[in-house]
């Protein structure tokens, strides 16, 4: 088969390697139909984290069918279609108990496109296939589903619920990306007064007035903490969630927080970040970080299924599984393309 394989920081390649096979009996071998390019697998391509080595099938999300199962398999069935979830769960360790997957104990945790073979490949294992995948609900399509992967569990989880957004909050989202987009789509279920997205490119900011927020501010030509400021009387934002991962964009998520307010981190950060700690104790903010659990999953499925949540939005490109170079190109340069997500299809 073929598939996508890292080969350190810069480089990739479109490589012919090995089917995968069953290693372990709650295994499943999944043939991808579809499947998407996460920011973080632009991070990998930086070299932003150094647990994915020379060799690695990068990808932590696919939508595909059940061609074989391991003799543990008891909900998982050959012919079933399913979301390949971006984080594996053992079940049985300490943290699955609690529901806090991305910690997992027992193998799991976000290991797909990381400390094992990923889903941008015509197939892929799958361990804990139970508890790993999801069955597909009637009447949502692939590229729907195929959000559910990993941005929507993301932006709901360790940016809206982790930011404990409210009603009649104002939340300001630092980074339009799709991750941040998908931090609005979340946080307009809570009926929030305001969401302000923030980025320097114009043509974000025109996707994140689509998701859902009612202001938007170019940063490189606006000042969006006096902005910010202005709209709240002074104090700042209840909930400031930072999207992107870079330095700059969390210190401006810390400006924008009030006191007493709440800042949830999203992005994936490779490099150091400075705390400004000696500002921020006196304000009783605070700070979450964290890597998602998907524990929302089932819950965002039915909210797709009840169209109450518009997962096709994200996806402003197509292309063909062999043409994954071009699609992270296209993905790469996505203020000049407009992407937001890419999907490849078999």
């Amino acid at each position: 088969m073929r598939a996508l394989v890292y080969h350190g920081p810069g480089q990739k390649a479109w490589d012919e390697v090995p089917m995968p096979v069953i290693t372990d009996d709650t295994d499943a071998i999944v043939r991808v139909d579809a499947t998407t390019i996460c920011g973080t697998d632009l991070h990998i391509l930086k070299g932003d984290v150094p647990a994915v080595t020379d060799g690695r099938i990068l990808g932590h999300e696919a939508v595909g069918t059940v061609e074989s199962v391991g003799a543990g398999c008891k909900n998982t069935k050959v012919g079933d279609r399913v979301l390949v979830s971006c984080v594996t769960a053992c079940g049985a360790c300490e943290y699955c108990r609690q529901g806090s997957f991305g910690q997992c104990l027992g193998g799991g945790g976000w290991i797909l496109g990381h400390k094992i073979d990923g889903t941008q490949a015509e197939y892929v294992r799958v361990p804990y296939a139970d508890n790993s995948t999801y069955p597909i609900p009637a009447g949502v399509s692939d590229e729907q589903v195929l959000m559910l992967a990993d941005i929507l569990p993301t932006g709901y989880e360790v940016g809206v619920l982790n930011g404990q957004v409210k009603p009649g909050d104002v939340v300001a989202v630092v980074g339009a990306g799709p991750i941040g987009l998908s931090a609005i789509m979340g946080a307009r279920l809570f009926s929030p007064s305001h969401v302000i997205a923030i980025d320097l490119a114009d043509t974000r900011l025109e996707a994140a007035k689509q998701f859902g927020a009612d202001i938007t501010i170019n940063n490189s030509r606006e000042d969006a903490l006096a902005i910010v400021q202005e709209l709240t009387g002074g104090l700042g934002a209840d909930v400031a969630i930072e999207a992107v991962g870079v330095p700059p964009t969390f210190e401006l998520a810390t400006q924008l927080a009030r006191p007493g307010g709440h800042i949830a981190n999203i992005g994936v950060h490779g490099t150091a970040v400075t705390l400004h700690l000696e500002d921020l104790w006196i304000r009783n903010v605070t700070i979450t970080t964290g890597l998602v659990d998907t524990y929302s999953t089932p819950t965002l499925l039915r909210l797709a299924q009840g169209q109450q949540v518009d997962a096709q939005r994200f996806i402003t490109h197509h292309f063909q599984l062999d043409e994954i170079d071009e699609a992270y190109d296209v993905f790469s340069r996505a203020a000049d393309t407009g992407a937001v997500k890419v999907v490849l299809t078999r």
